[in-house]
């Protein structure tokens, strides 16, 4: 009886794997170190933990908690993993990791996908990092992959977005955001189109500023003018 209790407490702790995982890992663009913390995210999740620190993930693993972190945003950017909000019992709003991009890729996947995905990693991950001179948060890359995936927006842009925020000088992502949206509304979906929103709406901006600047001006001269009136009846 003992030893039957002990088996089924073997049986009670396994952890169903995917054989898949195991074999196509490598296809999805990933490596062993990232296999592994997906596991061990996977784990985490049976046990009822549904965001675990990268402190609490690189208990389990060979790795500082600061290459856990990077894994995962490694991860969310190439969309094998994603962030999402969920209310708890008390109906608080609470983060969690979801292991559905992953699963749907690895079902789903074709040589087409996978090369458009890489593309996608390559080019606008690395340009965003590049413009605001640091690595994104997981929370911004899950951003970018939302305006993609969520909103349709074509990488190209996206890209043009993060221009017209450059040149304006309001790099950040409420504000590329707020773009992205305008553009949408207006029916924009190339990049020509973007280019020619942005050039007028910065005109308009050079436009407004100097007809400010001449209203500025013209008060002030219309206050000396008075000014000097007053000094010369006094």
């Amino acid at each position: 009886m003992a030893k039957y209790q002990s088996f089924q407490t073997m049986i009670d702790n396994q952890m169903m794997i995917p054989k898949q995982l195991l074999t196509d890992y490598q296809k999805l663009g990933m490596g062993e170190r990232e296999l592994l913390l997906l596991l061990q995210l996977h784990r985490f999740r049976t046990e009822g933990n549904l965001f675990p620190t990268p402190e609490e993930l690189a208990q389990y693993l060979s790795v500082s908690s600061q290459e856990c972190s990077r894994i995962l945003r490694s991860l969310i950017q190439k969309q094998l993993l994603q962030i999402e909000q969920q209310q708890n019992e008390q109906q608080v709003l609470t983060e969690c990791y979801s292991l559905e991009p992953l699963w749907d890729k690895l079902f789903s996947y074709t040589p087409r996908r996978r090369e458009e995905a890489q593309e996608f990693n390559e080019n606008i991950f690395p340009l965003f990092e590049q413009e605001f001179g640091r690595p994104l948060s997981p929370f911004e890359i899950e951003n970018i992959n939302i305006w993609l995936d969520e909103e349709q927006q074509s990488p190209a842009l996206i890209k043009a977005a993060l221009r017209e925020a450059v040149l304006m000088s309001k790099l950040n992502f409420k504000y590329i955001d707020r773009i992205l949206r305008e553009w949408k509304r207006k029916g924009v979906h190339t990049v020509e189109q973007a280019r020619e929103q942005g050039k007028q709406f910065r005109q308009g901006g050079n436009n407004s500023s100097r007809k400010k600047e001449e209203e500025n001006k013209q008060k002030k001269r219309d206050v000396s003018l008075y000014y000097n009136w007053l000094e010369e009846d006094s």
